[in-house]
């Protein structure tokens, strides 16, 4: 088996047992039971289960969900909230997603490399943003941390606590809110 293969097959099984199981089931035996993948492979490329499942975590969830570029932020927006949105479409997700959050909360290891993969889905939706303030779509002393944070508040609040649905065709609704409420922002400072 090729390096690379191996890698990714690692990594596929990784996200297989957490979408199936949770992370609390996933251990490097299990995943070189699924995988194929040697043990001591696997201990030598990732030196945790915590970076072994966000590295996987994140490749996945960048294939799911790339990032657009429109040339237009409503539409790249919109693109990327439904597709967001959409995790809501399966369950096992759902579940792999609150029990990631759930497990930042306890474990500081774990969250320190789920900060990390967090830090990744943001830097693409602030990558977005910020090319539409160089193209003068939204102000340019735009507070692109907060802009980013009110596209993932409203995603995770309702994907916590289940007051609300999180719903793919509210997305293009929530994003026309979200622009209004922008372009009516006062000049960072």
């Amino acid at each position: 088996m090729r390096s690379a293969d191996a890698h990714d097959d690692a990594l596929r099984a990784a996200v297989q047992i957490l979408e199936d199981d949770g992370y609390a089931a996933i251990t490097i035996e299990g995943v070189a039971a699924r995988s194929g993948v040697a043990k001591s492979t696997i201990y030598r490329w990732w030196s945790s289960k915590a970076e072994l499942v966000m590295e996987a975590y994140g490749h996945l969830v960048a294939e799911r969900m790339p990032m657009p570029d429109s040339d237009r932020l409503v539409e790249d927006l919109t693109t990327f909230v439904t597709a967001l949105y959409r995790v809501a479409e399966h369950p096992a997700r759902v579940r792999a997603l609150r029990g990631l959050m759930a497990e930042a909360q306890l474990d500081p290891v774990f969250a320190e490399a789920f900060r990390g993969w967090v830090q990744s889905r943001r830097d693409v939706l602030a990558a977005v943003f910020t090319r539409a303030v160089d193209r003068g779509e939204v102000p340019a002393g735009l507070d692109v941390d907060h802009a980013v944070d009110l596209v993932f508040g409203p995603f995770w609040y309702r994907l916590l606590v289940e007051h609300l649905p999180v719903d793919p065709a509210e997305a293009p609704a929530h994003v026309r809110r979200l622009l209004r409420g922008l372009s009516d922002a006062p000049p960072q400072s």
